[in-house]
C-alpha cells in the first residue's frame, strides 16, 4: 500500500509539474522582458525548485566519453556491456588504443558498486579517476522493480555468486575495489575463491568505507539496524512493486525509503542546498546551479532492492556480525577467510564518515590474517566524509593515487 501511495502522489502532482514547467519555459525565453526583472527571476527560480523537489529521477548515464592520460593526452572511452545477468550487468570502459607502447599492461580493476539504493553511476567520479591508469570494469546493479518475478530471487548469497562470476569473467590478475556496502560480499567471494584455489582469485582487494564490522564506531544507520528486530523490518519497510512496473508484485525495499533515510540524516544540509539553489538562480550564478543539478540528479535517483537481499544483509552483516566473528555461511558452507593467502589488502576510511565509522573497514585486516604484513595497507583520509572517500577533490588528489600505487606494487 505504501508504494501505491507513493506512485499515486507522483501521478497527482504530474499535471501540476507540467503546468509549472510550461510557465518556467515561458519565463526563461530571451524575448520575454519578465526574464530580466527581479519578480520574473524569483518566479522562475521558485518554479524550478518546485519541479526538482517533486520530480521522479531516472537512472543517470555514466557519460564518460574521453579521459586524460598521465602524459597529458586524451583518449576516447567507450562503455561496453560485456556480461549480463538477471540482476546486474558488467560494464567495461574501453579506452581507445592510442600508443600502447607507452602504456603497457595497465592493471585490470573490477569496481564493485554498492547495491544500497543508488545506481552504479554514483561512482562516475571514481571511474574517471581510475581510467587513466587502469582497465576499468564496473558492476551495474539492476533496479529490482525492473526485474520480472520470473527471474527468481536475489539474496546476499546470490550477490556473492555474482561477484565471483564477474571476477571470473574479467579473468586472472584482477584488482577488486569495493565501495561501501559490497565490502563483506567481496571479502566472502575472495575467501571462497581462495579456498577453491581458483586461479582468478583477486590479486588485490581494496575496501573503501565498508561495513566489515559495524560494532566498531557504530553510526546512526548501524544503531538503527541493531535497535529493530528483523521482523520489524519485514513488517515496516518491505512492500510489493505496483503495476505497471515489470517487477510487479516482487517484494522489495523501495529506494524512496532509503533516500528518505539518507536525507533525514542531514536534512538541514539538504534544505540549505535547495535554498542556495534558489538564491543562485535569482542571482544568475549558473555554475553553482549547474553543480547543484549534477549532484542531486545523481543523489535523488534511487533504485529498489529485493526484500530477501535487504533482509539477509541486515541480518548477516549488521545484526549477527557473522563475517568478523567467523560464522558467515555461503550455500551452507563456512566462509573461511584464513584461506586468503595471496591477495593483498588495502582499506580506506574517511575521518568524518557518518555511514561506516572508523575501524569498520580496518577490521578486514584481521580477516586477511594469512596475508604477509607488507601486503596490508590502511589509510584514513583526513576531512573526508563517506561520499568523499570515493568522489570529489580528496578522492582524486589523495586517495586515488595511493590506490594506484598499491595496485601497481602488487601487480605481477
Amino acid at each position: 500500500m505504501l508504494y501505491h501511495l507513493y506512485e499515486f502522489n507522483h501521478a497527482v502532482i504530474s499535471p501540476m509539474r507540467t503546468a509549472v514547467n510550461a510557465n518556467r519555459f515561458f519565463l526563461e525565453q530571451p524575448w520575454n522582458p519578465m526574464r530580466y526583472t527581479l519578480p520574473g527571476k524569483v518566479t522562475a527560480a521558485a518554479l524550478e525548485v518546485f519541479d526538482r523537489v517533486t520530480k521522479h529521477y531516472e537512472k543517470p548515464s555514466f557519460g564518460i566519453s574521453s579521459v586524460e592520460l598521465p602524459d597529458g593526452g586524451r583518449t576516447d572511452v567507450t562503455e561496453e556491456l560485456v556480461h549480463r545477468l538477471p540482476f546486474a550487468d558488467l560494464l567495461h570502459f574501453r579506452r581507445e588504443k592510442t600508443d600502447q607502447s607507452r602504456r603497457p599492461n595497465d592493471p585490470t580493476v573490477l569496481l564493485v558498486a554498492p547495491l544500497s539504493g543508488h545506481y552504479a553511476t554514483l561512482l562516475r567520479g571514481t571511474v574517471e579517476a581510475l581510467l587513466p591508469d587502469h582497465e576499468v570494469y564496473i558492476t551495474d546493479w539492476r533496479d529490482a522493480r525492473e526485474v520480472p518475478l520470473a527471474a527468481g530471487r536475489f539474496d546476499l548469497e546470490d550477490y556473492i555468486d555474482y561477484v565471483i562470476d564477474f571476477i571470473q569473467h574479467v579473468g586472472s590478475e584482477v584488482h577488486v575495489i569495493a565501495v561501501c556496502q559490497p565490502g563483506p560480499a567481496v571479502v566472502a567471494a575472495t575467501a571462497i575463491m581462495a579456498s577453491m584455489d581458483d586461479p582468478n582469485t583477486p590479486t588485490t582487494v581494496t575496501l573503501m568505507g565498508s561495513p566489515i564490522d559495524t560494532r566498531m564506531s557504530p553510526t546512526k544507520p548501524n544503531e538503527l539496524a541493531m535497535s529493530k528486530s528483523l521482523d520489524w523490518f519485514k513488517r515496516n519497510v518491505i512492500v510489493n512493486v505496483p503495476f505497471p512496473n515489470p517487477g510487479v508484485m516482487r517484494r522489495v525495499y523501495p529506494g524512496f525509503l532509503q533516500l528518505t533515510g539518507f536525507m533525514t540524516m542531514n536534512l538541514e544540509r539538504h534544505m540549505s542546498a535547495h535554498q542556495k539553489l534558489f538564491s543562485d538562480l535569482v542571482n544568475g550564478d549558473g555554475d553553482s546551479a549547474a553543480a547543484h543539478r549534477r549532484f542531486y540528479d545523481e543523489y535523488l535517483a534511487v533504485m529498489d532492492l529485493t526484500a530477501e537481499y535487504y533482509l539477509q544483509t541486515i541480518d548477516v552483516v549488521f545484526q549477527q556480525h557473522a563475517l568478523p566473528e567467523g560464522r558467515m555461511l555461503h550455500r551452507g558452507r563456512k566462509v573461511d577467510t584464513s584461506a586468503i593467502r595471496n591477495t593483498a589488502l588495502m582499506t580506506v576510511e574517511g575521518e568524518l564518515d557518518d555511514i561506516s565509522g572508523i575501524g569498520q573497514t580496518q577490521a578486514a585486516h584481521e580477516l586477511f590474517c594469512n596475508v604477509p604484513d607488507h601486503q596490508h595497507v590502511d589509510y584514513i583520509q583526513p576531512g573526508a566524509g563517506h561520499y568523499g572517500v570515493f568522489n570529489g577533490s580528496r578522492w582524486r588528489a589523495e586517495i586515488a593515487p595511493r590506490i594506484r600505487d598499491f595496485i601497481r606494487s602488487n601487480s605481477a
